[in-house]
């Protein structure tokens, strides 16, 4: 078998980013509009779709028996013996990552046409998905962590430029600022991680550092006794917690909603928020060296796995609910890492893209039919008017829930067994998180379904609840309604909903069909992958995993096919969880709609609690932008004000007019005054230096 061709690999990033010119250069104001719609949708598809082709075909080589590419594609300089540079680390964690990239945002690409299709800033969302796009997959086929640092900021700024799409709405604003800001937060510890390695490890590149793993396992942080290992897998893990919105971290993620639907799939299915994972994974070997960072791997992702899912229950907004869903899933993929499963986290993180995907993308399609009405209390019965809608949401649904057969199924259950035969600190408290978290995601997400396409028709009615803004919303909190609103004439007066009379419609083929694309991995997939990618050799010689963490090994042993595992999970607790979760939403939300008031009214204090999201932004906004704008003032009152106005500014110049009015004293005009100063001063000379003339 030959080789990877270097030509190829390069084409992977370059055409989305040659879509991306060619959409935002030529297909905007900036340039004068010189292309228009049909040129960019042309270019920008056709490089997702050479992307995805190349990316098929690398997968299908490496499979075939070609060796794991590895080499620079452009040195940029030579620093102190230390190699910066561009290359590639093409294996087979790097394929599938690159084909679930571009597979995910060509069918984003697709749906986009529909969904934006009255929308002004068109080219533009075209060019940004395009370059999200390319900054995703220079990150995961980086070889070296420059290149894995310029992907990852990369992607954290066009999500900054997606978040706030709509730049006029001041929603918009304030949630990618925070989500800006938040990321900066994590990118320090990320930063700082890359540093403590590059100084010890002398190097930049992956295999370099790995080398020399077994050394850096023995060395202190300077000054303390702490593991210099551990310090640097925590701190790009706290990377990871930010781009993976993992608790605390995780608050600008559910307020990303304020950008556009087909964004929010690509941000939450395939891109952003999987780079932590990924990152993480492809650290493996440094990874397993510290116990105490899987420790703290663990116990985060088991927190974010159990108490963001408790927020999914309570929201009223379709995509809100979704995006709760995304934070509790990649907690569970956090929980897989911290467990030394790494292949099942990926495992999990290749099927979530799919379902989670086609989970948004049905949502919007559902908001489309609604004209543009997200709250899921006007909704119900919409399952004879989008029939593929709601039979491609139920297969999501289902997916996510944990369904046998199903591809959540596979990589859900996996990370359950994984967390019960790992005996790493902490691993008490994540079996309980994620046992948990199957009947609480399983009762969202039917409340969800239920609520939307089934029951009583709810839509083209009066409701207390139709504005603009959930009632229960602090001021910071994304729109009820759609955030997506096309500038039509109804919303140009503000009208979201539909009006009496008015019935819900299919969408149109570009909408759907990306549904139906998506539904077919995320009921497939697992089942046909879960044998060589968990217990085959797709990730031999990728993965990492010492000799003291025997999960993997263990839940090799127990493996004996997927339909034997499907066959043995109807004995087993979480399916019967899952279907608890299943049956109690249908109790309350289609038998017994008193039973969900009657618990409000019993816990209201809980219901205020997850209400205000644990409080999480009252806190941030309290303590972090209530500091930093204390420190601001004292900054500027103290610093600028006193020292640099008052004090060096304003203080010189008064001691220059003091002095010139002392001067001046002696500047009067008169000849007689200058003519006695005169005598003075040579009287003063000729007494300063009579000792020396009488020597």
């Amino acid at each position: 078998m030959t080789g990877l061709n270097p030509n190829l690999l390069l084409a992977v990033p370059l055409a989305p980013l040659a879509g991306s010119a060619i959409a935002g250069l030529l297909g905007t104001k900036f340039f004068g509009n010189v292309v228009g719609r049909k040129v960019t949708t042309t270019a920008t598809i056709l490089g997702v779709l050479i992307a995805f082709i190349i990316s098929f075909q690398t997968l299908l080589a490496l499979l075939d028996g070609a060796p794991v590419y590895n080499a620079d594609v452009y040195r940029w300089m030579t620093v102190a013996g230390v190699k910066l540079a561009v290359g590639f680390q093409i294996d087979t964690l790097t394929a599938m990552m690159m084909n679930v990239v571009t597979f995910v945002s060509l069918m984003v690409h697709i749906y986009t046409i529909g969904y934006m299709k009255d929308d002004e800033g068109y080219n533009r969302f075209f060019s940004y998905i395009s370059l999200f796009t390319f900054s995703m997959l220079m990150l995961v086929m980086s070889n070296n962590f420059l290149q894995l640092f310029f992907g990852w900021e990369a992607v954290g700024l066009v999500s900054y430029l997606l978040i706030g799409f709509w730049y006029t709405r001041p929603t918009a604003i304030f949630a990618n600022m925070k989500a800006f800001l938040v990321n900066r937060v994590g990118d320090f510890g990320f930063i700082l991680g890359i540093g403590l390695l590059l100084a010890y490890g002398g190097s930049m590149d992956y295999q370099e550092v790995f080398a020399k793993k077994d050394a850096l396992a023995q060395l202190h942080l300077p000054g303390t006794d702490w593991m210099l290992l551990t310090v640097a897998c925590i701190c790009l893990f706290i990377g990871a917690m930010g781009k993976s919105a993992q608790f605390p971290l995780h608050v600008w993620l559910p307020d990303s909603m304020e950008g556009p639907t087909p964004i929010s799939a690509l941000i939450h299915a395939a891109t952003m928020v999987t780079a932590g994972i990924f990152m993480v994974t492809r650290m493996s070997p440094l990874f397993e060296l510290s116990d105490t960072a899987l420790s703290f791997v663990l116990v985060i992702g088991s927190i974010t796995a159990l108490f963001m899912g408790f927020l999914g229950i309570i929201q009223n907004d379709i995509k809100r609910v979704v995006a709760y869903s995304t934070l509790s899933q990649l907690g569970y993929m956090t929980v897989a890492l911290g467990a030394s499963a790494y292949s099942v986290a990926v495992f999990h993180l290749m099927t979530h893209a799919f379902f989670k995907a086609l989970l948004f993308l049905g949502a919007g399609s559902v908001i489309i039919g609604m004209h543009h009405d997200q709250d899921i209390r006007n909704m119900g019965g919409l399952r004879k008017y989008m029939p593929i809608t709601w039979i491609t949401s139920l297969l999501g649904s289902l997916a996510l829930i944990g369904t046998p057969l199903f591809s959540g199924f596979y990589s859900k259950d996996s990370i359950i067994e994984a967390v019960h035969e790992t005996h790493i600190w902490g691993a008490g408290f994540a079996n309980f998180a994620v046992l948990a978290g199957v009947f609480v995601t399983a009762f969202y997400s039917f409340r969800m379904y239920f609520l939307v396409f089934h029951g009583e028709e709810r839509f083209g009615k009066a409701h207390a609840h139709d504005d603009h803004a959930h009632a229960h919303d602090d001021k910071h909190a994304a729109p009820a309604h759609d955030s997506d609103a096309h500038h039509d004439e109804e919303d140009d007066h503000g009208h979201h909903g539909l009006e009496p009379g008015q019935k819900p419609h299919e969408s149109p083929f570009v909408v759907w069909f990306p549904l139906v694309m998506l539904a077919i991995p995320s009921v497939l997939i697992g089942y046909f992958t879960i044998g060589p990618m968990l217990h085959g050799d797709f990730f031999k010689g990728v993965i990492a995993i010492g000799e003291n963490h025997e999960a993997m090994k263990i839940l090799g042993e127990e493996f004996h096919g997927p339909m034997a595992m499907a066959i043995h999970s109807l004995t087993s607790l979480p399916l019967w969880l899952a279907i608890a979760g299943v049956a109690t939403s249908y109790y309350c939300y289609m038998i017994n709609p008193r039973v969900p008031a009657f618990f409000y009214a019993k816990l209201k204090a809980i219901h205020t609690l997850l209400d205000n999201k644990y409080y999480m932004d009252k806190f941030n906004e309290a303590v972090f932008a209530g500091g930093a704008r204390v420190l601001g003032n004292g900054l500027w009152n103290v610093g600028d004000r006193t020292l640099i106005d008052g004090l060096v500014v304003n203080g010189s110049a008064k001691v220059v007019a003091w002095f010139s009015s002392l001067t001046r004293l002696a500047q009067t005009g008169y000849i007689y005054h200058y003519a006695f100063v005169m005598i003075i001063g040579i009287l003063g000379f000729l007494v300063y230096f009579l000792p020396f003339w009488q020597a």
